[in-house]
């Protein structure tokens, strides 16, 4: 069990969902029920199951959590990017979320790396 706020891709995931919702703010009203719906649930579940795999007793379950995060974070870009190409946001802030997306998939990847390397039998 490990204290999520001291694990860096949580603190980061956890600021992207805060990005997500204060860019997702200014959608138009049409979008309440659906872009910004979606966009902010794929947000909210990325830190959501970093901290459930991090409340797990195993590395392979939070291995595990890590996957559905990391697959929450493609829904979310694959939404960004739907945003973008709506002509929905600021081009300036949709760049910002994009790169923020990224620097989040290269933490997760780092993450599970560091998980599996715990995990390998050490040799003498």
């Amino acid at each position: 069990m490990r204290d999520i706020q001291q694990v860096r891709v949580w603190r980061s995931a956890h600021e992207l969902a805060l990005h997500v919702y204060q860019m997702t703010r200014r959608l138009p009203d049409s979008e309440r029920y659906g872009l910004q719906a979606q966009m902010r649930r794929a947000a909210v579940s990325v830190p959501s199951n970093i901290a459930e795999g991090c409340g797990r007793r195993t590395h392979s379950e939070l291995h595990n959590f890590l996957g559905i995060a990391s697959g929450s974070l493609t829904e979310l870009e694959a939404q960004t990017l739907l945003m973008r190409d709506l002509g929905l946001g600021q081009p300036d802030e949709l760049g910002a979320t994009l790169r923020e997306i990224q620097s989040v998939r290269r933490q997760l990847i780092a993450f599970a790396r560091s998980l599996a390397r715990l995990d390998r039998p050490r040799t003498k």
